[in-house]
């Protein structure tokens, strides 16, 4: 359309994209930062998981995630805006961080800046970024690629199965009581995101891969009510032939047009550590919050 601006979509390092989904889809990314060793780091630039895995094993602290201020993102958007862009940009769930608050000021003193709270983490909200930018090679602007993509949380099922509590409890997320139990009982509970907020679904019992089996299953039982666009398998530090049996499983289970893999970045690996793994998709209609 004439006259209409050229659009960016943007997101944070919390969505779990990969170098190649961002640049396939011309996405811009904002890092968020990891607290370590007293210094405050840049998630995914100075900073990877196994860094965090790593100081965990030798320091038993657990590093803290922060969010960027509103004068961090306007000093990201601010050149975008320069250079004629309208930016829709998503970030981690207004319920787990700051970061929604933070960016929405910073946009309310540009103009054409669109912020959406993604009520979602990693590929989950990973999820709505690529739909965005979708809209935006179809020739959308900005104002309408906002205005369809800000309720497609409801229909983003994001979920994670855990191999230990560990880091939950060393983070404060996860009393000793429960730890002890669920590890006691070789559980491996599922976490999953609803109205924006994380919480404990189906707990598992069993080694990790035939846990990761049956898990994988269970998400995908209702094919009538699943979008077969893509498909997520997102895992923080787990082993590549184990990644490659699940993602094949999911393959076997529906024909998704394309079953992305990728790693959890720092926000995932902070919160629920390594052997962490999820199956990430869209749903037709929403989920029951």
């Amino acid at each position: 359309m004439e006259g209409q601006k050229k659009v960016l979509i943007s997101c944070d390092s919390t969505c779990d994209l990969s170098d190649e989904l961002m640049q396939r889809y011309s996405i811009a990314g904002n890092p968020l930062f990891v607290v370590m060793n007293g210094k405050t780091l840049r998630d995914g630039v100075d900073v990877y998981p196994d860094d965090i895995y790593a100081y965990y094993k030798n320091t038993g602290e657990i590093p803290k995630t922060t969010a960027a201020n509103m004068d961090d993102f306007l000093s990201y958007f601010r050149p975008f805006v320069d250079a004629g862009y309208a930016v829709v940009h998503f970030t981690i769930s207004s319920s787990m961080s700051a970061t929604f608050n933070n960016a929405r000021m910073a946009a309310a003193e540009l103009e054409d800046v669109y912020v959406i709270d993604s009520k979602c983490l990693s590929t989950g909200a990973g999820l709505e970024v690529l739909k965005a930018a979708e809209l935006a090679q179809a020739g959308l602007d900005a104002r309408t690629i906002a205005s369809q993509v800000s309720s497609m949380w409801e229909r983003v099922d994001a979920s994670f199965v855990i191999d230990s509590l560990e880091y939950l409890h060393k983070g404060g997320r996860c009393s000793s009581v429960a730890a002890l139990g669920a590890n006691l009982l070789k559980l491996k509970p599922c976490i999953e995101v609803k109205n924006g907020v994380m919480g404990v679904g189906k707990k598992y019992r069993g080694r990790f891969g035939d846990v990761l089996m049956e898990y994988a299953a269970a998400r995908l039982s209702d094919p009538d009510d699943i979008e077969l666009d893509r498909a997520f398998v997102t895992h923080a530090g787990c082993k590549q032939e184990l990644v490659d049996r699940v993602a094949d499983r999911v393959r076997e289970l529906l024909p998704f047009k394309e079953v992305l893999v990728t790693r959890a970045g720092c926000s995932v690996s902070v919160h629920c550590g390594p052997n962490t793994l999820g199956v990430l998709f869209v749903r037709k209609t929403p989920i029951i919050k």
